[in-house]
């Protein structure tokens, strides 16, 4: 028989009691989400975590991942990665940082890059950040060196005079693209360093959209011009 460990112990997608995380996906939707205990025998196979097969996953992963070990979920990640990374600027601890972490995890971005203040704000993550390789620079030369260094062009987003139209732009393969914070947009260190800069259409009133709202835009945009979509290497969640 089974031992059931205790189910906050191990699992960071969980509070004490059967209590939702403050960042659960559906806060109004069923009282349980995702799946309960396995049901009959157990399946095998080194990516399955015992906890989870025993009291249930109520992870928001997709349905291929139900019951896997957080480490085996990202190291098969890791074989599927895309060529593209994403990287933001954290001078404001902004909430935009997490929800753009959350977009690149689901466009699965090859890093994650931190600029600037090494603590950020990991709230519109929803968890999401422990399946991506985040990796933090001081600077946004520390930045551009790194992925010179590795063939990787370094592209910022913001509606600066010679950005060239989104729509119009095909992105390199391996790119990474710089998002500045919500407000002020790329720092001047960050433009500079920019191996060009390209910004989206827009035809309101408003100066400018939501960070977040960008970031998102520019990698499904990467997604669309570079990704596979055949077979089963995309999923609608």
């Amino acid at each position: 028989m089974h031992e059931t460990p205790d189910a906050t112990a191990s699992d960071p997608d969980r509070e004490p009691h059967g209590r939702r995380a403050p960042y659960d996906p559906m806060p109004h939707g069923p009282a349980e989400v995702g799946v309960g205990p396995w049901e009959g025998e157990w399946p095998t196979g080194e990516q399955y975590d015992e906890r989870l097969l025993a009291e249930g996953d109520r992870r928001n992963v997709v349905d291929r991942y139900r019951y896997w070990a957080m480490e085996a979920i990202v190291a098969d990640l890791d074989t599927r990665r895309h060529d593209f990374h994403v990287a933001i600027e954290n001078w404001q601890h902004d909430f935009n940082i997490g929800t753009i972490v959350r977009t690149a995890n689901a466009f699965l971005a090859a890093e994650v890059h931190i600029v600037g203040n090494k603590r950020w704000n990991r709230r519109g993550a929803m968890v999401t950040d422990r399946y991506q390789h985040i990796r933090h620079h001081a600077t946004p030369g520390e930045l551009a060196d790194h992925l010179h260094e590795r063939g990787v062009v370094l592209l910022g987003i913001d509606n600066l005079p010679g950005s060239e139209p989104l729509e119009t732009l095909e992105l390199p393969r391996a790119v990474c693209l710089l998002f500045g914070q919500e407000g002020p947009g790329l720092s001047e260190a960050a433009r500079e360093v920019c191996d060009g800069t390209f910004s989206i259409a827009q035809f309101g009133s408003t100066r400018s959209i939501n960070a977040s709202a960008a970031a998102a835009i520019a990698m499904h945009t990467w997604v669309r011009q570079h990704a596979d979509l055949s077979g089963d290497h995309s999923w609608r969640g």
